[in-house]
């Protein structure tokens, strides 16, 4: 699958609980102003709620990780069958970082 389309699909999947969170949070609340004595429930669910979106946000980082780490095992592999050289994972090249310290 394309790195792209993952990343979508897990944009989508992101998009999705939060905004379920949202409406869920919303019929809650308004249904604990209609019924004084379904709070306790009321907020044990929105509790439950947020912490499963807790749950699927860090799925979904980890997902993300790995389709980041194959895309690049996938590049590196391209580059490889060109006859390229594949820098190693950690070279990075920052030109004029300056940001307020001295190195």
């Amino acid at each position: 699958m394309h790195p792209v389309a993952l990343a979508g699909a897990a944009a989508g999947r992101l998009a999705h609980y939060a905004i379920s969170g949202v409406v869920g949070g919303l019929i809650i609340r308004g249904a604990a102003k209609r019924l004084p004595e379904a709070k306790p429930a009321a907020r044990k669910a929105l509790v439950g709620g947020i912490a499963n979106g807790i749950v699927a946000g860090r799925w979904l980082a980890s997902a993300t990780e790995e389709a980041r780490l194959k895309a690049g095992d996938m590049v590196a592999e391209a580059r490889t069958t060109l006859g390229e050289e594949v820098p190693p994972p950690s070279a990075v090249s920052v030109e004029d970082h300056d940001h307020g310290h001295e190195h």
